[in-house]
């Protein structure tokens, strides 16, 4: 059966009830062309709680206030993360980890606590599971070792924290010119397409997925 997919950013709230887990997005991501041809850009910061607190990126290092105080919002220190989650190296999404240093750390395909590094396959193309409802899966494309967050059991579905596998809903194929490798790219965003109700992208809204068969 044949299902066609297509995107929204319509009627979802930036925080996502769910349980065990909930899901917040705590910084829009954005990326913006300035005339010299140079751009500005952050990424999106996203905070999933619940059994375990899960910051998902960290913006850059100029959001570092910016960070602490909406955890404190949250009624959140960074001891209260549990694990934080770069899903891939760039300045705009892992510039805070320093706020974290007693976290598990996982960026890309590396797993640590302090400077203890984890056995892992992600890098294989195997899913990490944290626990039942929410994993780490391997999305390469944007670079090598890119990875999302999926979480199930929300009062949307299953929400996919996706990084730079989508710049935005409607990012067309500008993703293209970022992208190490867009033909892997293409194939782990229709994948991400067809398991995940809403994807929260690097820099833009949240959107939601609409299947139809």
């Amino acid at each position: 059966m044949h299902r066609s997919i297509r995107k929204s950013e319509s009627g979802i709230n930036s925080n996502i009830s769910g349980h065990p887990y909930c899901v917040s997005v705590l910084k829009e991501g954005y990326c913006t062309a300035e005339p010299d041809g140079s751009f500005r850009a952050d990424g999106t910061i996203s905070l999933i709680t619940g059994p375990q607190n899960i910051l998902v990126d960290t913006g850059g290092p100029w959001d570092r206030d910016f960070l602490v105080e909406k955890l404190k919002e949250k009624g959140m220190t960074p001891e209260s993360v549990a694990i934080v989650v770069g899903t891939h190296g760039h300045s705009d999404h892992v510039g805070n980890l320093g706020l974290f240093p007693h976290a598990k750390i996982i960026v890309g395909c590396d797993i640590s606590v302090g400077d203890r590094y984890l056995p892992n396959q992600l890098a294989e193309g195997q899913p990490h599971p944290i626990d039942d409802f929410v994993s780490i899966i391997p999305t390469p494309g944007h670079m090598g070792r890119d990875v999302s967050v999926l979480v199930k059991g929300t009062s949307e579905g299953t929400v996919l924290v996706a990084g730079d596998l989508f710049e935005r809903c409607h990012d067309e194929d500008s993703w293209k010119e970022l992208s190490e490798n867009p033909q892997i790219q293409e194939t782990n965003r229709q994948k991400a397409l067809q398991i995940a109700d809403v994807i929260i992208p690097g820099h833009g809204p949240l959107f939601r997925v609409h299947k139809q068969s």
